[in-house]
């Protein structure tokens, strides 16, 4: 594993030694970034929950972020996150909680939410709602969401507008306020 691009870009990030944790490929990170870097780069904070290795929010941070929160429940993951955060200057956070007791303690809104949860797992859509109801992305913000091709979330909270992308059996949504909102 290592970072694709920007300020770290072939930093190596250590993998996890658990079969149950899978890291984001390459390829989706790619995708993922291409999509979200222009427009949620630069200046960004961003919380990467079911952190894992952390490696989508270092790849956040070297692409313009200032600042990350990282959330895990495994001891395990999140202390192969802080051995990836050694050498990363910007600002970061690292917390071992369950997803539901991380969001209902922060309450600064982001600009980029990454949620990778287990594909077996259901957090995403409760995460997702967590986050509408706390209003914990900012308008312009918006979450990245990784899955199962096969798990489609139809009922997402309907102030989100959703846009997906299939990479092999893994689908990407994203998801952010509609325009309307902005007016308000």
């Amino acid at each position: 594993m290592r970072v694709i691009a920007g300020t770290y870009r072939g930093k190596r990030l250590n993998a996890p030694q658990d079969r149950n944790v899978r890291p984001t490929t390459d390829r989706i990170k790619e995708t993922v970034f291409n999509v979200l870097c222009n427009r949620y780069g630069i200046g960004a904070r961003v919380l990467d929950l079911f952190c894992g290795s952390g490696a989508l929010g270092i790849e956040a941070l070297s692409r313009g972020a200032v600042e990350c929160v990282f959330v895990d429940r495994d001891i395990a993951s999140v202390r192969l996150t802080r051995s990836n955060l050694i050498g990363i200057k910007e600002h970061t956070e690292v917390y071992t909680a369950d997803y539901k007791v991380a969001l209902s303690k922060l309450s600064q809104p982001f600009d980029l939410i990454l949620i990778d949860p287990p594909y077996a797992d259901t957090a995403a859509y409760d995460a997702i709602a967590m986050i509408d109801e706390k209003k914990l992305l900012a308008l312009d913000g918006v979450i990245f969401a990784e899955h199962s091709r096969e798990n489609n979330f139809i009922n997402f909270p309907a102030s989100f507008i959703i846009d997906t992308r299939d990479c092999g059996n893994t689908r990407i949504s994203f998801l952010t306020y509609p325009r309307e909102c902005h007016e308000e």
